[in-house]
């Protein structure tokens, strides 16, 4: 009997949620609860010389409100912490909200819903039981089928490529690096490998954390800010190819620091929203790399001298009642804690040698198909020349006869849903459900063998 899937990719971040069989989801919502700290006051002018003022009591925001709303000084509630749920409670109300704002084309009660997780989340039983509750309980769906998220980005990526070497050995390596988490996960014949995945603690929030660090220490107090760090750090990092040059740039003052950007911080009045001051001033240093300019080139002692005079003169200027900070190496080195998060007394392996090891926990003959098949996704491999750095720093880790290809999807965001997408419209989708009969029957430990995790 079929039914309407609903295929929901439940990030730490942010959840996608869609009919199976669709190339795009209905909506990408940020997976959080929000409640402004203090009433808001809206004045209106009644004329020249007075104003009128009414406060307007605080709202619970829930999930695609919060894209709407002042971002200034938002408290943020998650129900995911680290990649695993902690509060299903919060879990429910956004659910709830997503299913009624989304009018689904049929009752959740004749629906079947496919659901994602982190590797080896249903082997905990303080989130596999509320899970399950959750689904058969609360929303009273049909069937369910969890999947975690290696195997369906490599379920779309060799569907998509018939030709490439991921579809022909059916085999991938799987970089999904996330809101929570990054992860390394060796997928063959659709099935993770689960002795050879590997995970690294650092996310986009730990980014945006570290990142909310440098300019609060540097700039101005943005410890509170984390929606607008965000779009901070989407907008404007990137990754170095080349970190001690680009440390030297960074200290130039001038137009010859081919980093220093702008960010103009919303000030409730004009504009609700951050932006770019200049957008091409941000671009300035792709010309590093398409070789029309010579960093320091046809400098001299006295110019470095006058620079290092009118750098201090510009910090004794800094106008601190300004709406605006400046970023210069902030833009490559929060990137960089996905690399070397040891330079930053972390104890942690880069994401080169990570990949080294989950290779190295599979069979030897799996090895070089892995290395010819990484695949990129989740948010955080957005940032630009990011595969480009990765090869870089796998190169020397690899053995010389072995090719390394690293592929990045062409929506990190949107690739495991598109793979849960595909699986949906599979004709054998229904039998590899659970349905709440079997939960009610058997539990929720019973249950999720089915899911081989």
């Amino acid at each position: 009997m079929s039914s309407t899937v609903v295929v929901l990719d439940n990030g730490g971040g942010h959840i996608k949620i869609g009919l199976g069989g669709e190339r795009d989801p209905l909506a990408v919502v940020p997976n959080c609860t929000a409640r402004p700290n203090s009433s808001t006051t809206i004045t209106t002018a009644a004329n020249t010389t007075s104003t009128t003022s009414c406060s307007v009591s605080k709202k619970l925001l829930i999930a695609d409100e919060i894209t709407t709303a002042d971002p200034t000084s938002l408290p943020l509630r998650r129900p995911y912490d680290r990649g695993y749920l902690i509060n299903p409670d919060l879990q429910r109300d956004i659910w709830s909200h997503l299913f009624r704002s989304l009018r689904l084309p049929s009752s959740l009660s004749s629906s079947s819903l496919l659901l994602t997780q982190p590797p080896f989340a249903l082997s905990l039983s303080s989130i596999r039981r509320p899970l399950f509750e959750l689904v058969f309980e609360d929303f009273n769906f049909r069937s369910l089928f969890i999947s975690d998220s290696p195997s369906l980005v490599h379920l779309y990526e060799a569907s998509r490529n018939p030709n490439g070497v991921a579809s022909k050995t059916q085999c991938s390596l799987i970089v999904d690096s996330g809101f929570s988490f990054t992860h390394c996960a060796p997928v063959f014949q659709n099935f993770s490998l689960n002795y050879g995945i590997k995970r690294l603690d650092l996310g986009g929030k730990a980014l945006t954390n570290y990142l909310k660090e440098l300019v609060s220490y540097r700039a101005i107090n943005v410890m509170d800010e984390t929606l607008i760090m965000d779009d901070v750090k989407e907008k404007l990092c990137f990754v170095s190819l080349d970190v001690p040059r680009d440390l030297q740039i960074a200290r130039k003052s001038g137009k010859d620091n081919l980093f220093r950007c702008t960010y103009v911080l919303p000030d409730g009045v004009t504009h609700t929203k951050g932006f770019v001051k200049d957008m091409d001033q941000v671009q300035r240093y792709l010309t590093l790399y398409d070789g029309s300019i010579s960093p320091g080139a046809g400098r001299n002692e006295g110019t470095e001298q006058a620079d290092l005079t009118e750098k201090y003169e510009d910090r004794r200027r800094i106008d601190l009642t300004k709406n605006e900070f400046n970023l210069t190496n902030e833009r490559f080195l929060v990137p960089e804690m996905i690399f070397r998060p040891a330079d930053l007394g972390m104890n942690e392996a880069g994401l080169a040698e990570c990949i080294v090891r989950s290779v190295n926990s599979c069979h030897p003959l799996l090895h070089p198909v892995l290395y010819e098949s990484i695949i990129l996704t989740g948010g955080s491999t957005l940032f630009p020349r990011f595969a480009e750095r990765l090869e870089k720093e796998l190169r020397p880790l690899v053995p010389d006869d072995y090719q390394v290809k690293i592929t990045t999807q062409e929506d990190p965001i949107l690739g495991v849903w598109r793979g849960g997408s595909l699986l949906a419209s599979s004709p054998d989708f229904e039998a590899m459900c659970v349905t709440k009969a079997d939960f009610e029957e058997l539990g929720s430990a019973r249950c999720s063998k089915r899911f081989f995790q």
